[in-house]
Protein backbone atom coordinates (compact mmCIF):
# COMPACT_ATOMS: atom_id res chain seq x y z
CA UNK A 1 0.00 0.00 0.00
CA UNK A 2 2.64 2.64 0.91
CA UNK A 3 4.47 1.81 -2.34
CA UNK A 4 1.36 2.81 -4.33
CA UNK A 5 1.22 6.14 -2.51
CA UNK A 6 4.91 6.76 -3.26
CA UNK A 7 4.51 5.77 -6.91
CA UNK A 8 1.54 8.12 -7.33
CA UNK A 9 3.46 10.89 -5.61
CA UNK A 10 6.52 10.37 -7.81
CA UNK A 11 4.36 10.38 -10.97
CA UNK A 12 2.71 13.66 -9.95
CA UNK A 13 6.08 15.23 -9.11
CA UNK A 14 7.57 14.13 -12.43
CA UNK A 15 4.59 15.62 -14.24
CA UNK A 16 5.08 18.90 -12.35
CA UNK A 17 8.78 18.88 -13.22
CA UNK A 18 7.95 18.20 -16.89
CA UNK A 19 5.63 21.19 -17.00
CA UNK A 20 8.36 23.42 -15.55
CA UNK A 21 10.92 22.23 -18.10
CA UNK A 22 8.38 22.76 -20.89
CA UNK A 23 7.79 26.33 -19.66
CA UNK A 24 11.55 26.92 -19.51
CA UNK A 25 11.87 25.91 -23.18
CA UNK A 26 9.46 28.65 -24.18
CA UNK A 27 11.52 31.35 -22.46
CA UNK A 28 13.66 33.31 -24.85
CA UNK A 29 17.36 33.43 -24.17
CA UNK A 30 20.14 35.02 -26.16
CA UNK A 31 20.13 32.00 -28.47
CA UNK A 32 17.55 30.95 -31.01
CA UNK A 33 15.40 27.96 -30.10
CA UNK A 34 12.32 26.66 -31.83
CA UNK A 35 10.71 26.28 -28.39
CA UNK A 36 9.66 29.95 -28.52
CA UNK A 37 7.23 29.01 -31.30
CA UNK A 38 5.60 26.08 -29.46
CA UNK A 39 2.69 28.18 -28.26
CA UNK A 40 2.07 29.80 -31.66
CA UNK A 41 -0.83 28.30 -33.62
CA UNK A 42 -1.89 28.96 -37.20
CA UNK A 43 -5.15 28.34 -39.03
CA UNK A 44 -4.55 25.56 -41.57
CA UNK A 45 -7.59 24.71 -43.70
CA UNK A 46 -9.95 25.45 -40.81
CA UNK A 47 -7.90 23.55 -38.21
CA UNK A 48 -5.71 25.12 -35.57
CA UNK A 49 -2.20 23.69 -35.90
CA UNK A 50 1.19 24.46 -34.43
CA UNK A 51 3.72 25.98 -36.80
CA UNK A 52 5.85 22.83 -36.69
CA UNK A 53 2.91 20.91 -38.20
CA UNK A 54 2.71 23.13 -41.29
CA UNK A 55 6.35 24.10 -41.82
CA UNK A 56 9.95 23.08 -41.31
CA UNK A 57 11.72 24.96 -38.50
CA UNK A 58 15.49 25.43 -38.53
CA UNK A 59 18.18 27.40 -36.71
CA UNK A 60 20.84 28.31 -39.29
CA UNK A 61 22.58 30.83 -37.00
CA UNK A 62 22.74 31.46 -33.26
CA UNK A 63 20.12 34.23 -33.36
CA UNK A 64 17.99 33.27 -36.35
CA UNK A 65 15.06 30.90 -36.78
CA UNK A 66 13.88 30.02 -40.28
CA UNK A 67 10.40 28.73 -41.05
CA UNK A 68 9.85 27.08 -44.42
CA UNK A 69 6.14 26.41 -44.99
CA UNK A 70 5.25 23.25 -46.89
CA UNK A 71 2.83 25.33 -48.94
CA UNK A 72 3.93 28.82 -50.08
CA UNK A 73 0.45 30.29 -49.46
CA UNK A 74 0.92 29.60 -45.71
CA UNK A 75 3.54 32.35 -45.38
CA UNK A 76 1.03 35.14 -44.65
CA UNK A 77 -1.01 33.15 -42.06
CA UNK A 78 2.18 32.05 -40.27
CA UNK A 79 3.51 35.62 -40.14
CA UNK A 80 0.15 36.83 -38.83
CA UNK A 81 0.11 34.09 -36.16
CA UNK A 82 3.63 35.03 -34.99
CA UNK A 83 2.71 38.71 -34.73
CA UNK A 84 -0.55 37.92 -32.89
CA UNK A 85 1.26 35.61 -30.44
CA UNK A 86 3.12 38.62 -28.96
CA UNK A 87 6.40 36.75 -28.50
CA UNK A 88 8.48 39.82 -29.33
CA UNK A 89 9.66 38.66 -32.75
CA UNK A 90 8.98 40.28 -36.12
CA UNK A 91 8.92 37.94 -39.12
CA UNK A 92 10.34 38.79 -42.52
CA UNK A 93 10.08 36.65 -45.65
CA UNK A 94 11.64 36.22 -49.07
CA UNK A 95 8.63 34.55 -50.67
CA UNK A 96 9.68 31.03 -49.64
CA UNK A 97 11.08 31.27 -46.13
CA UNK A 98 10.20 33.29 -43.04
CA UNK A 99 13.10 34.56 -40.95
CA UNK A 100 12.91 35.48 -37.29
CA UNK A 101 15.91 37.40 -35.97
CA UNK A 102 16.22 37.38 -32.20
CA UNK A 103 17.54 40.71 -30.97
CA UNK A 104 20.13 40.54 -28.19
CA UNK A 105 18.57 40.84 -24.75
CA UNK A 106 19.36 43.87 -22.63
CA UNK A 107 20.83 43.36 -19.17
CA UNK A 108 17.60 44.64 -17.62
CA UNK A 109 15.49 42.19 -19.64
CA UNK A 110 17.80 39.30 -18.67
CA UNK A 111 17.31 40.13 -14.99
CA UNK A 112 13.52 40.26 -15.49
CA UNK A 113 13.61 36.84 -17.14
CA UNK A 114 15.68 35.37 -14.29
CA UNK A 115 13.23 36.83 -11.78
CA UNK A 116 10.38 35.14 -13.67
CA UNK A 117 12.30 31.86 -13.73
CA UNK A 118 12.72 31.95 -9.97
CA UNK A 119 9.03 32.68 -9.46
CA UNK A 120 8.08 29.72 -11.70
CA UNK A 121 10.47 27.51 -9.75
CA UNK A 122 9.01 28.62 -6.42
CA UNK A 123 5.48 27.92 -7.67
CA UNK A 124 6.60 24.44 -8.69
CA UNK A 125 8.21 23.86 -5.29
CA UNK A 126 4.89 24.79 -3.68
CA UNK A 127 3.15 22.27 -5.95
CA UNK A 128 5.72 19.62 -4.98
CA UNK A 129 5.12 20.35 -1.29
CA UNK A 130 1.35 20.06 -1.80
CA UNK A 131 1.90 16.66 -3.41
CA UNK A 132 4.05 15.69 -0.41
CA UNK A 133 1.32 16.78 2.00
CA UNK A 134 -1.29 14.72 0.12
CA UNK A 135 0.97 11.65 0.18
CA UNK A 136 1.59 11.98 3.92
CA UNK A 137 -2.16 12.39 4.50
CA UNK A 138 -2.80 9.19 2.55
CA UNK A 139 -0.17 7.35 4.59
CA UNK A 140 -1.68 8.59 7.85
CA UNK A 141 -5.12 7.46 6.69
CA UNK A 142 -3.70 4.00 5.92
CA UNK A 143 -2.19 3.87 9.40
CA UNK A 144 -5.45 5.04 10.97
CA UNK A 145 -7.34 2.33 9.04
CA UNK A 146 -4.78 -0.21 10.36
CA UNK A 147 -3.62 -1.04 6.81
CA UNK A 148 -0.02 -0.21 7.81
CA UNK A 149 1.86 -0.10 11.10
CA UNK A 150 3.25 2.99 12.79
CA UNK A 151 6.78 1.94 11.78
CA UNK A 152 5.69 1.66 8.15
CA UNK A 153 4.13 5.12 8.45
CA UNK A 154 7.40 6.61 9.74
CA UNK A 155 9.39 4.85 7.02
CA UNK A 156 6.91 6.03 4.38
CA UNK A 157 7.05 9.63 5.66
CA UNK A 158 10.85 9.55 5.46
CA UNK A 159 10.72 8.24 1.87
CA UNK A 160 8.17 10.93 0.97
CA UNK A 161 10.46 13.60 2.44
CA UNK A 162 13.53 12.23 0.63
CA UNK A 163 11.66 12.18 -2.68
CA UNK A 164 10.44 15.73 -2.11
CA UNK A 165 14.00 16.93 -1.40
CA UNK A 166 15.30 15.24 -4.55
CA UNK A 167 12.66 16.97 -6.71
CA UNK A 168 13.33 20.33 -5.08
CA UNK A 169 17.02 19.83 -5.89
CA UNK A 170 16.13 18.99 -9.52
CA UNK A 171 14.09 22.21 -9.73
CA UNK A 172 17.01 24.23 -8.33
CA UNK A 173 19.37 22.64 -10.86
CA UNK A 174 16.99 23.36 -13.75
CA UNK A 175 16.69 27.00 -12.66
CA UNK A 176 20.45 27.38 -12.29
CA UNK A 177 20.99 25.91 -15.77
CA UNK A 178 18.37 28.16 -17.40
CA UNK A 179 19.61 31.20 -15.46
CA UNK A 180 23.13 30.59 -16.77
CA UNK A 181 21.72 30.27 -20.29
CA UNK A 182 19.75 33.54 -19.97
CA UNK A 183 22.63 35.55 -18.48
CA UNK A 184 25.13 34.30 -21.07
CA UNK A 185 26.00 37.15 -23.41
Amino acid sequence: MPKNVLQDMKAHMEKTMGVLKNEFQKIRTGRATTGVLDSVTVDYYGNTSSISQVATLAIPEARTITITPWEPKMIAPIEKAILNANIGLTPSNDGKTIRLNLPPLTEERRKEIVKGLKKMAEDDKIAIRNIRRDAIDKLKKLEKDKAITEDELKKGEKEVQDLTKSFETKIDEAVAHKEKEVLEV
